[in-house]
């Protein structure tokens, strides 16, 4: 098949791309720029230049593909609704890819006995009503033909296999912990997150191109840790102790930024059972805390 993919030079849709290409399928990638498009030509990736707000070229792209993982922005919902409509009535499969910060709270570091799946109400959080708007308009795709499904991955980590090594999340705290000497979370870093390895979250794209049911939403996680526990393998990895500071919601989003500052304090935890049943997912890859200690975070700062 000839795969679009969206994001072929980001993280997720580049380790996706590297993935497609292993099963024996044909990549066609958006890139930005010509810069982009020769990152991708030299991955055997064929690029088509263009933005998320070139719709036209998003609909041609589309129409042309046998199928399209959209990778780049969970965020953007004119390009969503373009690769949509472009696909109505073909039978076509549309990967959609979401994120769970759409069931996050405002805990500021606190815990909660929260975990979601797929048929409990979403968007505590006003600030996530265009992302699960844009995930229902993907899902109601369905009805008119398009073979759709959106998956939602936790907080992402470990090597990407693309031209994105890694999510910003991990190494923002590894760059935290160096300037400040010691690691720092918001609050007491209580609250905690549900999170999948890259690897483990593109064999979740593979599953559904080859037998997601048009229409399915599916969460995908592989553990949950808290943030002082990330923060605790930040620290033994860079020899900092076991010591860790807490910070202010304001102190973190000077030093981050006020989205990121407020998703590292809430609590965001799913059950992906549903993808490990219907999809036949078993992610495998070493949890997020270990590859943090000795594994590819380990890696990032020798390299």
């Amino acid at each position: 098949m000839n795969i679009f993919v969206t994001g072929a030079t980001g993280y997720i849709g580049g380790t996706v791309a590297v993935k497609l290409m292993e099963a024996g399928h044909r990549v066609t990638g958006l890139a930005r720029n010509a810069e982009r498009a020769t990152l991708l030509e030299e991955r055997g990736i064929t690029p088509v230049v263009g933005t998320l707000d070139d719709l036209d070229v998003l609909a041609a792209a589309a129409k042309a593909a046998d199928a399209i993982a959209n990778t780049a922005n969970a965020d953007h919902p004119f390009a969503a609704r373009a690769l949509a409509e472009a696909l109505e009535g073909s039978a076509k499969t549309l990967l959609h890819t979401s994120g769970t910060t759409i069931i996050a709270d405002n805990a500021t570091g606190e815990p909660s006995d929260a975990v979601f799946n797929e048929d409990m109400p979403r968007g505590r959080l006003p600030e996530k009503a265009s992302r699960i708007a844009t995930d229902r308009l993907v899902v109601e795709t369905a009805r008119r033909g398009v073979r759709a499904v959106v998956l939602c991955p936790g907080l992402v980590y470990g090597a990407g296999l693309g031209v994105a090594r890694h999510s910003p999340q991990i190494p923002a705290f590894i760059a935290t912990a160096k300037a400040a000497g010691i690691p720092r979370h918001v609050g007491r870093g209580l609250n905690v997150w549900s999170n999948v390895h890259v690897e483990d979250c593109a064999d979740a794209y593979l599953a559904a191109l080859e037998h997601g049911p048009a229409g399915a939403f599916y969460f995908l996680e592989g553990g949950a840790d808290s943030m002082i526990d990330v923060n605790r393998a930040v620290a033994q990895m860079l020899g900092l102790g076991e010591e860790t500071q807490a910070m202010t919601l304001d102190e973190a989003a000077r030093e981050w930024n006020v989205p990121m500052a407020h998703a590292m304090g809430s609590n965001v935890r799913v059950s992906a059972d549903k993808a490990r049943k219907v999809l036949a997912w078993m992610p495998s890859r070493p949890a997020m805390c270990d590859d943090i200690v000795g594994g590819s975070y380990r890696d990032l700062q020798s390299s």
